[in-house]
């Protein structure tokens, strides 16, 4: 059958540019943080409100999406906050004082927060419905988002100081992935609420007597839900440190150009593509629980060492590392949590976008109050904790790899 017309294929295709255009809208405006600053005179602290306003707005709407999952569906929730994020760009760039960026930078977390949850409904419908393993390589599509806005922003910076036509340029960009997504996505149909086919979910359970069992009852989350929930917040923490504070890093501490300072996000995300593309093969060689505990000791003693050492080439191996050892943290745990239902899929990942957008302002505070190394050294115990929190958690046994549509899933 060719490429074209497979279904798997196109439903790949088709998610796989809503996490790009998660990782490019992220990073767009992450390696723009500095000329953000320097436009709004803004001190290390109120860049780190700035943050935590993203943050909030991730935290805040968990409940929205939870009922917006079940009104909309992950596939229409999905777009719409797809285009909301990119008209969010031009909002940013025009905002006129800090009081609207914050506004502004709220509104973006509860967007990403939607987008978050229901692109990963619709990945974990996919890999459930074809029975083929995808999770790990469409977030090697995010960290190439991410990737493709570092190298847009450094080529921007040198060719004009103006964020508005950055980010314009980002915009088209953002609305053609859109509507590529648009054709593929599944059908909420079949797969209600987002959940993968097949999950487990005892809310979603038919009670015997139960007057609308249609109905679906949110419960208390699990100990091993719980545990899923701290690896993927210190996960996140540590990954979007390093896309919103490596810049200044480099510049501020590494004493780098501002040319070379935001290929600091650039290193990070194209490690991340890299160990995503194979993360898979590993999984099912080593086991999640393995990569996740390997993994994330590497990013910590790697950045560590960085730190100590001190100088623009250190840092970059230390970012290297760091991308390295934590790409495969996120999609383990979203495969593990999918198998315990929409439930726990929603939470997890709620509380992945709240450490993605929450952590970097709290390194920001750390920064504040001593210096910008000690706010990265945050950031190596951030990718330490997940460590500990993979030795709590009961990994199942890995999906069968992307290649195989035969094997059944765990």
């Amino acid at each position: 059958m060719s490429r074209l017309h497979d279904p798997f294929r196109r439903g790949q295709l088709a998610i796989a540019a809503l996490f790009l255009s998660l990782g490019f809208q992220y990073a767009t405006w992450a390696a723009r943080i500095p000329a953000i600053k320097s436009d709004l005179g803004l001190s290390a602290a109120e860049v780190g409100v700035l943050l935590m306003a993203a943050g909030v707005g991730a935290a805040v709407s968990f409940p929205a999406v939870a009922w917006l999952m079940r009104r909309m569906g992950s596939r229409r929730l999905s777009l719409l906050s797809q285009l909301g994020l990119a008209l969010l760009l031009l909002a940013l760039a025009a905002a006129p004082n800090y009081p609207v960026a914050l506004l502004v930078m709220c509104a973006d977390g509860v967007l990403v927060g939607c987008l978050n949850v229901a692109m990963n409904a619709q990945g974990a419908a996919l890999e459930a419905r074809h029975e083929r393993n995808t999770m790990a390589r469409l977030h090697a599509v995010f960290s190439a988002g991410s990737l493709l806005a570092a190298l847009l922003a450094s080529g921007m910076t040198a060719a004009t100081g103006s964020v508005a036509a950055h980010f314009g340029v980002a915009v088209a960009l953002l609305v053609a992935l859109g509507a590529t997504a648009r054709t593929g996505l599944l059908d909420d149909a079949t797969t209600p609420d987002g959940a993968a086919p097949g999950a487990t979910d005892p809310a979603a359970a038919e009670a015997p007597g139960d007057p609308e069992p249609a109905r679906r009852r949110w419960t208390l989350p699990s100990r091993l839900t719980l545990w899923m929930c701290c690896a993927m917040v210190f996960g996140t923490v540590a990954e979007g440190a390093m896309n919103d504070w490596s810049a200044l890093y480099l510049k501020d501490i590494a004493k780098a150009s501002a040319e070379l300072a935001p290929l600091g996000i650039a290193v990070v995300s194209g490690m991340m593509v890299v160990a995503r593309l194979f993360a898979d093969g590993w999984r099912s060689r080593f086991g999640d629980g393995r990569v996740v505990l390997i993994g994330s000791a590497v990013a910590a003693a790697g950045l560590a060492a960085a730190l100590v050492s001190g100088g623009v080439a250190p840092a970059l191996a230390g970012f290297a590392c760091m991308g390295l050892g934590i790409a495969a943290v996120t999609p383990c745990v979203y495969a593990a949590a999918a198998r315990q239902g929409s439930d726990a899929l929603t939470l997890v990942a709620a509380m992945g976008t709240t450490g993605l957008l929450a952590g970097p302002p709290l390194i920001g505070f750390i920064a504040g109050a001593s210096s910008l190394a000690w706010g990265m050294g945050a950031v190596a115990a951030s990718a330490g904790a997940v460590a500990l929190c993979g030795t709590r958690i009961r990994w199942t046994a890995p999906a069968a790899p992307v290649a195989r549509s035969e094997a059944t899933p765990a």
